[in-house]
């Protein structure tokens, strides 16, 4: 049996660096970096967006990504997701429900025809605060469970063991064991990655646990796909708050083991950080 050829994109690669301490000489070192491809999702053989992200996990993240962001309106939307590799990076090709293609090429369609740049003008920033049907209350977190789940986290990042630059994106039960954590250069498509998880893998109750700072976008990816409670390690932004109120979602900031921040909807948390 012949041997399996490795991707052209691997998520890490080995390099030789120099490393300079007081009172010593240049020393060469074996080192580890985490890669950052070009990832483009295309839908229906349309080329949509580009991506920078660590090439691991892909299919996950083209399904959270398109989840999250709304182009599919439910996970029987997503047909099918192949993954190709191209010569300056890789291709994700989704296949969607056709309702939900013509959505998403009328959206495009609208965008072509803006004036400006950035978020300038009203129709703009209506984009950015998309509206949610607010989320449900029906889960409730012992935040012992949350120390359990922070405490067991650096052990499963292997990835960021190895290169020391990426952020992970978790989800743990209510019971505080880690189901899964992603991982990538960007903390966004961590969070995606997550999602895409989370849609096929039948989990019920728990939270979503973030290596990184909360935004505003972190905020409304996970009240988009369902998500109640978010724990960020760093602190949440202003918008992100405001917005996680308005969406009825449960957020908290500075989560370390024994202490954590709660910025909105407290009644799903029970107890005291043991």
């Amino acid at each position: 049996m012949s041997a399996v050829p490795p991707p052209a994109f691997p998520p890490q690669l080995p390099v030789q660096r120099l490393q300079w301490q007081a009172e010593q000489p240049l020393q060469s070192c074996d080192d580890v970096l985490a890669c950052e491809v070009a990832v483009a999702l295309v839908y229906n053989g349309l080329a949509h967006v580009v991506m920078m992200a660590t090439p691991q996990q892909l299919e996950e993240f083209a399904r959270g990504f398109t989840l999250a962001e709304g182009i599919a309106r439910q996970q029987a939307d997503i047909y099918d997701i192949e993954v190709r590799e191209a010569a300056s990076g890789i291709e994700v090709h989704v296949e969607l429900a056709s309702a939900c293609f013509a959505a998403l090429k009328e959206r495009r369609r609208q965008l072509a025809g803006r004036t400006g740049c950035g978020l300038c003008g009203v129709e703009q920033l209506a984009e950015v605060f998309r509206p949610l049907a607010p989320l449900p209350d029906s889960v409730r977190l012992a935040l012992p469970a949350l120390d359990r789940a922070l405490q067991a986290l650096p052990a499963q990042q292997l990835l960021s063991q190895a290169t020391g630059c990426t952020h992970a994106a978790a989800w743990f039960s209510l019971d505080g064991s880690l189901l899964q954590v992603c991982e990538d250069v960007g903390r966004h498509v961590a969070l995606d990655k997550l999602i895409g998880c989370r849609a096929v893998s039948g989990w019920g109750g728990g939270a979503a646990l973030l290596t990184s700072r909360a935004s505003y976008e972190m905020v409304q990816k996970a009240a988009a796909v369902g998500i109640e409670i978010l724990v960020a390690v760093a602190a949440p932004t202003a918008l992100a708050v405001q917005m996680a109120e308005q969406y009825g979602l449960t957020l908290l900031g500075f989560a370390r083991p024994g202490r954590v921040n709660v910025y909105t909807h407290p009644q799903r948390l029970l107890g005291q950080p043991g």
